[in-house]
């Protein structure tokens, strides 16, 4: 089935509803709670991650190159207790104004295999701020699924960004053909693993009769296959037949 595609005013739209969603839940938990779906991580550390990416992407997407920015900072020094979500909420603000005004097409730097220009960084930190506003929902036992068209792109994100770019956290090398279904959305992924590599197959030029050799299938929501990618939930939790090994494959986080 043809592939949604973002733009940069679909991006700011979820980062804008995303980011107050984190905003209240980060100020719900006390910022010493662990996070229990990045158990290395107390909430305040969650705020200071997600605060200096916006920092980040800030500081070096208006430089109008395609080189590689400077290494970011260190996390010393940062604000702690109320004083974190209030410096969060400066550069969320920030993020936000600042991606708004920019022109979508000016060059900027990205470590993917994409056109390096500016609203690749629209899509990112959408989707860094949504599985982060999950994150930090479990410190509050409320999560909420991420909204569906959004899924389905952060869903692409891993597999035409996050994977080629080399980003990947599961075993490899791997073979196969793993075969995605968001129930929610009609919308499916065909990705190819070949060792060390990993194609995503253009379902628009699929015909019926192809055989693709699936080995395993993996049903959900959208929602919960992106969260699965990310590591977030088991891929047990979705319907799944075939070898199932093969989706450790694609895991990004």
């Amino acid at each position: 089935m043809s592939r949604l595609h973002g733009t940069k005013d679909f991006w700011l739209g979820a980062l804008r509803a995303e980011g107050p969603a984190f905003r209240t839940a980060v100020a719900e938990a006390p910022l010493d709670s662990p996070v229990p779906s990045c158990p290395d991580w107390t909430v305040l550390e969650l705020v200071h991650h997600l605060g200096a990416v916006y920092a980040w992407v800030r500081e070096h997407v208006v430089r109008g190159v395609t080189e590689p920015p400077a290494g970011r900072s260190d996390m010393t020094g940062r604000p702690t207790g109320d004083e974190a979500l209030v410096w969060w909420q400066q550069e969320f603000d920030a993020l936000v104004n600042l991606l708004d005004g920019l022109d979508p097409e000016l060059p900027a730097w990205n470590w993917a295999p994409q056109a390096k220009k500016a609203v690749f960084w629209s899509r990112r930190v959408a989707h860094e701020t949504a599985v982060h506003r999950w994150d930090a929902q479990t410190a509050i036992v409320g999560v909420e699924p991420i909204e569906t068209k959004l899924a389905v792109d952060g869903i692409s994100e891993v597999l035409d960004t996050w994977l080629p770019g080399g980003r990947g956290r599961g075993p490899r090398p791997a073979y196969g053909v793993v075969h995605l279904v968001a129930t929610d959305a009609e919308q499916e992924w065909y990705v190819r693993l070949r060792g060390e590599g990993m194609a995503l197959l253009d379902t628009d030029t699929i015909l019926d009769s192809d055989d693709h050799h699936t080995r395993t299938v993996a049903t959900g929501t959208a929602s919960d296959l992106v969260l699965g990618l990310w590591g977030r939930i088991r891929f047990d939790m979705l319907e799944v037949s075939g070898d199932a090994a093969l989706l450790d494959s694609l895991r990004t986080g």
